[in-house]
């Protein structure tokens, strides 16, 4: 049986990677509102993410880091363990898609496909290779990989990213089964379009993805960051404990599953 965190939230920390800005500070300014301790892991800005969330009150430390750098993550696993709290969950976030340059398939060269897979997939799979023995030692916990609706609909002139994100969906799957016996669960958040910090910055995507997102859902407006945050929030919570190997669709309703 799982540890049940609920009785002092404070104890039980939670790595979100990616969690600097964007989409990813904003699960983690959720989660340090649940209560928990996070660990935000980023190329850079994360110890100043961290230190706005300790103004408003809430537990957080901060972490330079590579998510595809085995050595950065035995680095960072060590300043939790060091902490005296207990790793209760992960969130991966860290991904390459508002910095990607929309072009035919034919034309992706072979070392940017590598590098999405890279960060998209084998950022996830080396975190979750890291930090399932701790969660296992530690009676279980929760893992939410951050997926897209980009493989639901076959997103064009992404193909890579797009086959990133579907990976990483049936990374979430088969984990799930592997890792069910441990109290791990595994499960993926799938965002529509979101008007993110890095999104903004890059008029491209906007110009292409913004009506054409919004003009499709249910719930005709604009998807921010806020509104991923409480599926997240639920699913790294005790509330989700029986919940695993699921993808959560949150799009204003561009999709139903």
């Amino acid at each position: 049986m799982a540890v049940d965190i609920q009785t002092d939230k404070s104890q039980a920390v939670v790595i979100v990677t990616g969690g600097a800005r964007g989409i990813g500070n904003a699960f983690a300014r959720r989660l340090a509102e649940d209560g928990y301790h996070v660990a935000i892991m980023d190329l850079q800005g994360a110890q100043e993410a961290a230190e706005q969330i300790r103004r408003e009150g809430g537990l957080a430390d901060g972490y330079n880091a590579n998510v595809v750098d085995a050595a950065d993550w035995d680095r960072v696993l060590g300043q939790v363990g060091i902490s005296g709290k207990r790793l209760h969950g992960l969130v991966n976030n860290a991904a390459l898609f508002a910095s990607l340059e929309m072009q035919p398939f034919e034309k992706v060269e072979k070392q940017e496909w590598m590098r999405v897979m890279e960060v998209n997939t084998f950022g996830p799979f080396l975190a979750i290779q890291k930090v399932a023995p701790i969660l296992t030692k530690g009676g279980g916990g929760a893992i939410v990989n951050v997926a897209s609706t980009s493989p639901l609909k076959g997103v064009t002139g992404m193909l890579h990213y797009v086959c990133s994100k579907g990976a990483v969906i049936a990374m979430t799957r088969s984990l799930a089964r592997e890792l069910g016996d441990r109290s791990i669960t595994v499960n993926a958040v799938a965002p529509g379009f979101t008007l993110s910090e890095g999104i903004l910055q890059n008029k491209e995507h906007v110009e292409k993805f913004r009506d054409l997102g919004k003009n499709g859902r249910a719930l005709k407006r604009d998807q921010l960051p806020e509104d991923l945050q409480g599926a997240v929030s639920f699913l790294i919570n005790r509330d989700a404990s029986f919940i695993t190997g699921q993808t959560i669709i949150v799009d204003g309703g561009a999709h139903f599953g």
